[in-house]
């Protein structure tokens, strides 16, 4: 038996009143969903606890089939996995956007999407400035590049006291935007340093060569870090161990690399996968298709609906969904259907409603098909089908047994 899971992230909405009163899902042109729907079996589940913050760190773990509120501790923690960054026991990850704020707004929190080459020699400025103002602390703390704006801040705690604990919370930027910062600072114990590295991040990037070219561009500068998302290092048992089945990752996001990599995934990186919005639909299409002869379950998960609601644009949501089931859904269904038993799980890890540009917890959508799985009477895939199944799996990280059979 082979499994297929796609997560078309954030891809779940309300209504927009610019496609008619529909869901970007309903609007969207989607024959192989509808298909997976006439035959299967279509619900709603639910990733995100309430007591848990409503991002892809939480949701994914939860489709993923790992409990959050037993695994979960921070988002930080799984991008540190992705890059082989190793935990100790008193270390601590956090994680850095490069961002752009004007006026006390966020006006950007990917720095008008900057270049991981230009992120890296703007955070190898903001160690240098770190050092210079806080030289006590400095040789504790690390900034490390990832990919574009997507960046960390490790602190190394070998025999120094926690700067930590459970109180602290800290705004993620990307559910600040076109908003003040002026009170989305974080806030409990740790907090102040944070903080200051914050704000005096200021100082250490304004007039640096890589922003100046960035403006003579018309590009937007990185005018900030932005801390947050911290934790330390899960313990999460593998999911050979837990589901008895080997899996792959496709993804362009380090947060999905860090949770396969915790989970004992393989990691299947795809040439053209950007993690937005230009991304290779289709090869990810193939390159799933050609690791499911080696690999029992593979995962594709796809961030473009996820950016479009960041943006507010319907369009690109709907764009981004037709993307998927024309050059991922589509492809996998077929090839599935020709090769023999097989099960196929589409699922969003979370809404990110258009309206608000942020992450919600809430209801999201679901269809299984294959083998052994009975049609619940829906004929086709969207939020509204979903409600009207009357079928949820909950809570949500129970929705990855149920799909393999247990």
């Amino acid at each position: 038996m082979k499994y297929v899971v796609i997560i078309p992230d954030g891809a779940a909405d309300a209504p927009q009143p610019t496609l008619g009163g529909k869901t970007p899902f309903q609007a969207a042109r989607t024959p192989a969903l509808d298909a997976l729907a006439a035959r299967g079996r279509v619900g709603e589940t639910n990733h995100v606890p309430d007591a848990l913050p409503p991002g892809s760190e939480v949701a994914c773990m939860s489709l993923m089939g790992y409990d959050p509120l037993v695994y979960f501790t921070g988002r930080a923690p799984l991008e540190a996995a992705a890059q082989g960054i190793a935990l100790g026991p008193h270390d601590w990850a956090v994680r850095c956007n490069l961002v752009t704020i004007a006026n006390q707004t966020m006006e950007d929190f990917t720095a008008g999407h900057v270049l991981t080459e230009e992120a890296t020699v703007l955070l190898q400025a903001a160690q240098q400035g770190l050092a210079a103002d806080f030289p006590d602390l400095a040789a504790a703390w690390q900034f490390m590049p990832g990919v574009s704006y997507r960046n960390l801040l490790i602190y190394r705690g070998i025999g120094a006291a926690a700067p930590f604990d459970g109180t602290l919370r800290a705004t993620p930027p990307h559910d600040l935007m076109d908003q003040s910062v002026a009170d989305a600072f974080p806030r409990g114990t740790g907090s102040r340093l944070l903080a200051e590295i914050m704000s005096r991040s200021a100082a250490w990037l304004e007039g640096h060569q890589v922003n100046k070219a960035r403006i003579a561009a018309g590009k937007r500068p990185a005018t900030h870090v932005w801390l947050w998302g911290v934790g330390k290092a899960p313990a999460m048992e593998t999911f050979s161990a837990k589901y008895g089945r080997s899996g792959t990752m496709i993804t362009a996001v380090d947060l999905l690399r860090g949770l396969a990599a915790l989970a004992g995934w393989k990691r299947l990186e795809v040439p053209g996968a950007t993690g937005y919005l230009d991304t290779d639909y289709a090869a990810k299409g193939r390159y799933a298709i050609d690791e499911l002869s080696r690999s029992d379950l593979v995962c594709v998960h796809v961030e473009a609906p996820d950016e479009a609601s960041h943006q507010g644009d319907a369009a690109e949501k709907v764009k981004a969904i037709e993307e998927i089931d024309a050059k991922i859904v589509g492809p996998i269904a077929a090839h599935l259907e020709a090769q023999g038993p097989h099960r196929i799980l589409v699922c969003p890890d979370h809404p990110t409603f258009i309206s608000t540009k942020t992450h919600s917890r809430g209801g999201v959508p679901f269809v299984m098909a294959g083998q052994g799985v009975a049609h619940s009477g829906q004929r086709t895939y969207d939020e509204v089908a979903a409600a009207a199944a009357g079928d949820p799996i909950l809570p949500g990280w129970k929705l990855m047994g149920t799909f393999l059979g247990g």
